[in-house]
């Protein structure tokens, strides 16, 4: 294949093949520092390759900048940027390679679509203010957030291109009298004291991106860079067409004075102000009285009672609470024999109005870890009459549980512990690598297994005792899933490992071809594993239905739109089919592999952030304004539509009676599956930090007529399933 022609001039006229052993295809745009390529790797896998210029390549300051911007992009997550695979700085011509992430720039999408609507603002502005509290978090200041660094991708925004970012530990590249960056983006200190740009430089730079978003210009706006320059430092921004709501905290972002501007986790706790406006608390009519049991706790032979009062602070810890906390939805006082009454959860009047607030958008918590509780004062359950428990822990970090060996297993930041799942004891606690939270553990070949973190070990554990079986390092950038007793590993070159649940042992290694870096799903009761891979324009779906014992490609089909899997049900498997920059759903698709058919019911509103369960033929989605429905893919309609007034919900889970969801402040809510009515919600357990809530709500685990959730305040909590009312 001849080299890529361009039509510059000079030396960016003929393009390279290759940028180490990644295959250049085509050009996908210029900056300043380079051009930036779509490439493969040798194994098929999409790449974004940027390679600087040639004229650059000779400049040894350059050639440092760049190393700058490779080692300030390897620092921050891929959640919100576009992670490093490979890269190297001192090539004849330095390049970096980065995941391809399909979407268009904000510059892109508000010239061919013109400005966003408000709730379309408000999910890039919360993005933004993810994406930069992630970069911040590990000492980066990106300097060029701009509406061409912002990439729209399915899950949300994206920032790229750090090439002027700074690690706030690194030697500033920054000649004296030369500024960096795009003026009408720029913050005033970058014009006036460029040596000592900081964080808050970003958050002003996501002012002027969203005012841009909003009404297709920026704040301050000329033609001449120089008049912009005096308009940053000296003039007020023009917010004129940004939606009044958003307005008030656009205008903080630009304040003149860095210490004036809010920190991206100031920004996160208005915007669920701003989101919770439009929402009120859900009503539920009267249930009858019920009480709550008194707290569990008490250790077994592997959490000795001296462990479980380890913690003098504890006491300490809830009565600072207690001062600065509302109660709201809280308990009342103590009954006779140590128990509590329940307070009925009809409306919650100027309490709601707090509930709201913090019900709406996402943040990641800060995360402890699980400190036992005192010996149990709640007597021991029985299956029969079964009255619920609440385990509480840490103040900040909401556990992610499943069930399986008898046991109900969690997972925190470095912990993982197993339950009673009768009266809620705690059993056991084992520490894990602290990048080990990558959802609930799960439960196979008998043994329990954490989730692996990006290249760290994998680790199988005791369900008894919770001691360590066996261990094994997994790829980098590894994925795993847990299918009938298998764990799934796969690399960036697409191969898929299977490993046994039990022993550890490798039982089979092969490539799947054409799916770069395959990520499977697995739903209960179906012995095989799923992977999907999408077509660039989104036009149709490759789906691989993979069995986990062998690693035989069961069946292999192409399917019209973007599709994510939701479940399965008599040999065939529903997907949601997801459009636009954001993702909403549409419709839904049922599959079925034996005669390879497909049906597709169209939704009647699509569903932004769409998360699904299957029970027989009936699909029961929840979307990110809260709205639980159920779709009869027989009967291709909808049988029901709940708005449930909670901007944000876990993943559905049903067991054929009723619909369970949890709610960001911590409540368990029950849906009648036959009519979609609310017949049952705990109270809220938000705890001291009401205002960070986890990145993803744990679903509610299911298993013999209990049901079990987990809480921003650390409690692990279990009800009745059979009569939510009585919760």
């Amino acid at each position: 294949m001849a080299p890529q022609q361009n039509a510059g001039a000079g030396a960016e006229a003929e393009l390279p093949e290759y940028a180490g052993h990644y295959r250049l295809e085509s050009r996908l745009g210029s900056g300043g520092m380079g051009i930036v390529h779509l490439a493969r790797s040798t194994s098929g896998m999409q790449l974004a390759v940027k390679v600087v210029h040639a004229e650059f390549a000779k400049d040894p300051e350059f050639r440092g900048r760049f190393r700058q911007e490779v080692g300030a992009a390897r620092r921050v997550s891929g959640a919100f940027t576009a992670p490093v695979v490979d890269a190297d700085p001192e090539d004849e011509r330095p390049w970096m390679a980065t995941l391809f992430i399909p979407g268009p720039t904000l510059s892109d999408h508000v010239k061919r679509n013109g400005p966003m609507d408000p709730a379309q603002l408000r999910r890039l502005m919360a993005g933004l203010a993810e994406a930069l509290r992630d970069i911040h978090r590990v000492g980066v200041v990106h300097r060029d957030l701009k509406p061409s660094n912002v990439l729209l991708a399915d899950d949300g925004p994206k920032v790229i291109d750090f090439g002027i970012s700074r690690p706030k530990d690194s030697e500033l590249r920054t000649e004296t009298g030369k500024l960096i960056g795009t003026p009408p983006f720029m913050a005033p200190e970058q014009f006036r004291r460029p040596r000592e740009v900081g964080p808050a430089a970003d958050v002003f730079a996501l002012g002027s991106v969203m005012v841009h978003a909003a009404t297709g210009r920026g704040p301050f706006d000329s033609d001449s860079p120089y008049v912009v320059a005096y308009q940053v430092v000296h003039d007020e921004p023009d917010l004129t067409d940004v939606p009044a709501n958003l307005a008030p905290l656009i205008s903080r972002c630009l304040a003149k004075e860095p210490e004036d501007r809010p920190t991206p986790d100031e920004l996160m706790r208005e915007l669920r102000s701003v989101a919770a406006s439009y929402d009120t608390q859900a009503f539920i009519p009267a249930q009858r009285s019920t009480e709550e049991p008194p707290d569990p706790g008490g250790g077994s032979e592997a959490v000795s009672e001296a462990e479980s009062r380890a913690d003098p602070r504890a006491g300490a810890k809830a009565g600072a609470q207690a001062e600065r906390e509302p109660r709201v939805g809280g308990k009342a006082g103590r009954l006779p024999g140590g128990r509590r009454r329940r307070r009925r959860l009809l409306a919650l009047g100027a309490g709601s109005v707090a509930l709201a607030a913090v019900a709406a958008l996402v943040c990641v918590q800060l995360l402890d870890g699980l400190e036992p509780t005192p010996e149990p004062r709640n007597p021991r359950s029985t299956s029969a009459g079964f009255s619920g428990w609440a385990t509480p822990g840490p103040e900040k970090d909401t556990p992610l549980c499943s069930h399986g060996a008898g046991k109900v297993v969690c997972a925190q930041e470095g912990l993982v512990f197993a339950l009673d799942p009768l009266d809620g004891r705690l059993l056991w606690r084992h520490p894990v690598d602290t990048s080990q939270r990558g959802g609930p553990p799960a439960v196979a070949g008998g043994l329990v297994h954490p989730w692996p973190g990006e290249g760290r070990r994998l680790e199988a554990l005791d369900p008894a005792t919770g001691r360590a079986r066996w261990q094994r390092n997994v790829p980098a950038y590894g994925e795993s899933v847990t299918a009938a007793g298998m764990l799934l590993l796969t690399g960036t070159d697409g191969t898929v490992t299977g490993v046994d649940a039990g022993s550890g042992d490798t039982k089979w290694s092969r490539r799947v071809t054409g799916l770069q870096a395959p990520r499977f799903v697995s739903f209960a009761g179906d012995s095989l594993a799923y992977a999907t891979s999408p077509s660039l324009d989104g036009s149709s779906t490759r789906v691989v239905a993979l069995d986990p014992a062998t690693g035989d490609v069961r069946w292999d089909a192409r399917l019209k739109g973007t599709l994510k899997p939701v479940g399965t049900s008599d040999g065939s498997v529903f997907f949601v089919s997801i459009e636009g920059i954001y993702s909403d759903a549409r419709a839904l698709v049922r599959y079925s592999p034996a005669d390879r058919t497909s049906r597709r019911v169209p939704l009647p509103v699509p569903l932004s952030r769409a998360h699904g369960t299957v029970r027989g033929d009936v699909v029961y989605l929840v979307g990110g304004d809260g709205k639980v429905s159920a779709v009869d893919m027989e009967a291709r309609g909808q049988l029901w539509s709940l708005e449930t007034s909670v901007l944000r919900t876990s993943s559905p889970v049903s067991d054929g009676r009723h619909v369970y969801v949890s709610a960001p402040d911590g409540r368990l809510l029950a849906v009648d599956a036959g009519d979609g009515r609310l017949v049952g919600q705990t109270p809220p357990r938000l705890g001291a930090s009401s205002d960070q809530l986890a990145a993803d709500l744990p679903e509610p685990v299911l298993a013999g007529g209990h049901v079990y959730a987990a809480a921003p305040d650390g409690t692990v909590f279990a009800a009745d399933a059979r009569d939510p009312s009585a919760w």
